[in-house]
């Protein structure tokens, strides 16, 4: 188990270098989570996080900090009323590997049960992602058969790299905790 809290939004700028640095460019070669062979850009900026951070209560970012202040993981919630959206899970990229990203990932289905109520959570991976689907799958997160689109052309979300890519849902029926 470790230790997490809500974002606040002077994390914002801390998120957005932490994000980035794991799923984009050179920096996130560190890890085995990188988007870099798929996507250039940025994954986020700061006024998108400021805005997740904003839309309280019924979006939920927590992160994990080191004792030295520096954020090491965060992870975003959305209630969608009977399930929870979970996005954006990220480990600082040198510390990937070590259990970090699972004991998030359990920490944020906690999360959602305790105080949204809800046992069922859902996410989007791009479908090229065959390593970090097969982690989720690992974890008890299943294919729904469902598929998103990529959103093309909104530069927020990073330069696409290759025109095939596109999102499979995943979800997971959480253990019902008394």
């Amino acid at each position: 188990m470790i230790a997490v809290r809500l974002a606040r939004p002077e994390d914002a700028s801390a998120i957005v270098a932490l994000v980035n640095s794991a799923y984009r460019g050179d920096s996130s070669r560190a890890g085995w989570t990188t988007e870099a062979d798929l996507l250039g850009g940025q994954r986020t900026d700061e006024a998108a996080i400021v805005d997740f951070i904003a839309g309280a209560p019924r979006q939920r970012m927590l992160v994990h900090e080191h004792t030295d202040g520096a954020l090491h993981a965060c992870v975003q919630l959305q209630n969608q009323g009977d399930e929870a959206y979970l996005g954006m899970l990220t480990i600082r990229p040198t510390l990937q590997a070590a259990g970090l990203g699972r004991a998030l990932l359990a920490a944020a289905e906690r999360e959602v049960q305790t105080h949204w109520g809800v046992n069922r959570v859902v996410m989007t991976v791009i479908e090229q992602r065959d390593e970090l689907i097969a982690w989720y799958e690992r974890r008890g997160y299943r294919r729904t058969g469902a598929t998103a689109e990529f959103p093309y052309g909104d530069l927020r979300f990073g330069e696409p790299k290759r025109a095939d890519l596109r999102f499979v849902v995943l979800a997971k029926e959480l253990a019902i905790t008394t």
